[in-house]
């Protein structure tokens, strides 16, 4: 067995490994996660309002306005550091906020928004995830930008944080606006 043969294997796993780093730390912006959805028209669904059972709502419900639409849960980390956030925007902007309270206890939700501030026009109860399925969810947090006519213009993967709402969701939530006029 020549010298080289034995290295072989090595050099293998060696290059392997360079590109499996280069990977887990490479540049790229995990939360530009590709949406076939992006384009398209908001899922149809048809579900209650968190803290109104009684009422529901489905697809049309997001018609005539521009929406920030935040998949969101008690249980969900990110969703507690999102949450101020989402407060400040609707009461510097007055944008249109509509929740998706994803796999979550309905009375914790109303807990969560009596105690930390509701951002929100009205909230759906996505208790068993369908809809969630239907958007394309990884899990919460997750926010759609829809345009007047439905359309789903912008997906978010992860948090909306200042930087996310100035460079990001902002100039398209501008750009439809002015678009509108």
């Amino acid at each position: 067995m020549s010298r080289w043969q034995f290295f072989l294997p090595l050099a293998g796993f060696v290059a392997i490994g360079v590109f499996l780093v280069h990977r887990v730390f490479s540049v790229e912006d995990v939360q530009l996660l590709p949406s076939a959805l992006v384009g398209k028209s908001f899922p149809a669904f048809d579900l209650p309002v968190l803290g109104d059972a009684a009422r529901r709502v489905n697809e049309e419900a997001l018609l005539g306005q521009v929406r920030l639409v935040n998949v969101w849960a008690t249980w969900c980390p990110t969703c507690i550091a999102e949450h101020q956030q989402l407060v400040d925007i609707n009461a510097q902007t007055g944008v249109s906020i509509v929740g998706i309270n994803y796999k979550d206890d309905e009375t914790k939700a109303i807990s969560w928004l009596e105690q930390f501030g509701n951002p929100y026009d009205f909230s759906v109860i996505d208790a068993t995830g369908d809809l969630g399925v239907e958007l394309g969810v990884y899990g919460a947090p997750e926010s759609f930008l829809v345009d007047q006519t439905g359309r789903i213009r912008y997906k978010r993967v992860g948090d909306i944080n200042q930087r996310v709402w100035e460079a990001e969701i902002k100039p398209i939530l501008e750009s439809l606006a002015d678009h509108n006029k």
